[in-house]
């Protein structure tokens, strides 16, 4: 076989590809701080539970979240994350108003932002307007690119101690002068709605040890499957990619539903023998169109995270957006699959929403 190319795929690097506005939220490059629905006040913390609610579940099981099938020649399902986004978000919105309307807090969701990517800007962008659409309090910090660790630790700390803070996010990549794993540490446990700190990931990967959070894409993705009627439980399972943002973590997921996991990764020799025996697949390494009809057992469900640009002059962009598995082909083998775009990408932010809300029952003690 010839030598394949793998990387290992972030989900917060998605937005690098979509389209991006120039607007900016800093003024005379000076740091801008706001709370979007209204002023900020830091406050002292307050004593907090460690109990946990992973998902949000939905009170009614009917919801149809597999479209039909493509069309002629071809036999896959696909899976309608946006379809499947929606209904959680509207659960995510019930519950938000239950809980004003129960006892006066609304969740809040602060994201600090440093530089000026621009793929960075529109991912916070699409959070912020996720958190409206659903009632959840959104805030705001933009850093210029030459700020220090310490300005950033700083704000992380007032939101640490900030109750009407359910969550923090540290929009990553951060500039090359911090050290990324200080800065993700520091953020409190109980408040860390991304769930990469270690402490998280950690009670993820032991049995009869729950995390506060699950990071959200590979939740997405096992949250998917639930909701579309696939069974996990004894399965053989194939990871495709070992980051610790979506690789690692969807694969200690499986292994929490009782799949037999293996995970294939740049070192791997003869990859398509090894996801040739799954019966579920979550590609995750950000190579566009790697994983061919002839790596895929017939009636495998395919859950694609990869998000990649190709080049198109047909579309007006010059570029499309295709996944790490070759869509075309996957649909005439796969009994289920993902697409790229409208997957697993709307589930993302959903599950973000998710985390958020549980945070807030938590510290609040709100059933």
């Amino acid at each position: 076989m010839s030598s394949m190319l793998f990387s290992d795929y972030s989900s917060s690097t998605t937005a690098r590809f979509l389209p991006f506005s120039r607007s900016r939220l800093r003024v005379d490059g000076a740091v801008f701080c706001r709370r979007l629905l209204g002023p900020l006040h830091v406050r002292p913390p307050i004593s907090v539970s460690l109990r946990t609610t992973l998902t949000v579940h939905s009170s009614s099981s009917s919801s149809p979240v597999i479209s039909a099938t493509m069309g002629t020649g071809t036999s896959a399902k696909i899976i309608d994350g946006k379809a499947v986004a929606k209904i959680i978000r509207d659960e995510i919105t019930a519950e938000v108003s239950r809980m004003k309307d129960a006892i006066g807090i609304v969740p809040g969701l602060a994201v600090i932002l440093v530089g000026d990517r621009k793929d960075s800007a529109t991912y916070v962008r699409n959070k912020k307007k996720a958190c409206e659409s659903v009632g959840i309090n959104s805030f705001e910090v933009r850093l210029p690119e030459d700020s220090s660790e310490q300005e950033v630790l700083n704000f992380i700390s007032g939101f640490n101690e900030d109750p009407s803070v359910h969550g923090i996010l540290v929009q990553l990549p951060l500039p090359s002068h911090m050290d990324e794993q200080s800065i993700l540490n520091a953020v409190s446990i109980e408040k860390d709605v991304d769930g990469f700190h270690p402490l998280n990931i950690g009670r993820l990967a032991m049995r009869g040890r729950e995390p506060l959070f699950v990071p959200c894409t590979p939740k997405g993705c096992i949250e998917l499957l639930h909701r579309s009627g696939i069974v996990i439980k004894g399965k053989r399972a194939v990871v495709i990619g070992r980051s610790n943002i979506v690789g690692m973590p969807a694969a200690l997921l499986l292994q929490r539903e009782d799949a037999s996991i293996s995970i294939v990764h740049s070192r791997t020799k003869n990859p398509e023998d090894i996801t040739r025996q799954a019966d579920i697949i979550i590609s995750a390494v950000g190579q566009p169109n790697m994983v061919r009809e002839n790596w895929i057992k017939p009636g495998a469900v395919i859950i694609d995270v990869g998000i990649n640009p190709v080049q198109d002059e047909k579309c007006p962009r010059g570029y499309r957006l295709v996944g790490d598995v070759c869509y075309e082909e996957a649909c005439k083998v796969a009994s289920a699959v993902t697409p790229v775009p409208g997957g697993v990408g709307p589930m993302t932010i959903a599950m973000l929403l998710s985390n958020t809300l549980s945070s807030a029952k938590r510290l609040h003690n709100f059933q």
